[in-house]
């Protein structure tokens, strides 16, 4: 594993104040969350961060995510935003963040987009009832998504070669919002309140949950000092995430972003990104 050049805790401890901030506003608006993926992980397995975790992942039902798009200005304090694909034109993901402005982060010099220390926020989606249909439903997700990144990321990534080529042809078929309008309009095929079936289509046929059993209206979780929200039924979700997760990874498995850039002392909007290009 990597040393990473930032000191993790505290990354997270300021991810820690972000999070507080989206639970308030979430509490205040009605808004409906849950911890999702190493988040959840950590709460179970070690009450709060994984030790090496540089991350917050939330996920959000689908009418309460487009909710949050269109109060974020109103209903997040300052200096937190919310950020996605429908209100930031230069944004490069098919997901949400809520970013701290006073911060400074890139993620990747390769998938360019200049912002804040964030959590990371999913929506959750109907999938259709079947197995079958399930798994055609998320390859098309992931083709897309694939697609996305091709035509985002830096063309000359692997250098100006033959593997240049590729990303340069599809960029000249397709324009990132034309695919990100196609993202949307798949996941939102099968509509959230009525479906039986919901999945946070990121994490492949993994995120599927059963909507009543297994996500439910949420559940009180402590994590660090405080409590938030998790799904109904913890242990299926986890199992089907992670397998054994009560097992920790040995140290050769573990992951890490590895941050291009971080400043938690600078607000990206005062950051002259010809600094370190």
């Amino acid at each position: 594993m990597p040393k990473p050049t930032y000191d993790i805790r505290t990354l997270q401890l300021r991810l820690l104040r972000i999070l507080k901030a989206f639970d308030k506003t979430c509490r205040e608006h009605g808004l409906r969350y849950y911890l999702e993926d190493g988040t959840l992980l950590g709460a179970v397995r070690h009450g709060g961060f994984i030790p090496w975790d540089d991350d917050v992942d939330i996920m959000m039902p689908r009418p309460d995510y487009e909710r949050l798009i269109r109060h974020s200005r109103e209903w997040l304090p300052e200096p937190y935003e919310f950020v996605c694909f429908e209100n930031d034109p230069k944004y490069p993901l098919q997901f949400g963040k809520v970013q701290d402005a006073s911060t400074t982060l890139i993620e990747r010099p390769h998938l360019y987009y200049l912002g804040g220390a964030y959590i990371d926020i999913f929506p959750i989606d109907g999938v259709p009832d079947t197995e079958k249909e399930q798994r055609r439903h998320d390859r098309r997700y992931h083709r897309l998504k694939s697609l996305l990144y091709l035509t985002w990321r830096d063309p000359y990534k692997h250098g100006r070669g033959p593997a240049s080529w590729y990303p340069l042809l599809l960029r000249r078929i397709w324009r990132p919002e034309k695919v990100q309008r196609l993202m949307r309009e798949h996941s939102l095929r099968y509509p959230f309140e009525e479906s039986k079936y919901v999945a946070n289509l990121f994490d492949n046929m993994r995120g599927i949950l059963d909507r009543e059993k297994e996500l439910g209206p949420g559940t009180p979780i402590r994590f660090e000092d405080a409590e938030f929200i998790s799904v109904a039924d913890t242990d299926t979700h986890l199992r089907r995430l992670f397998g054994d997760y009560m097992t920790p990874p040995p140290p050769d498995k573990i992951e890490q972003h590895g941050f291009y850039y971080l400043d938690l002392d600078r607000p990206y909007r005062d950051f002259d990104p010809s600094l370190i290009r």
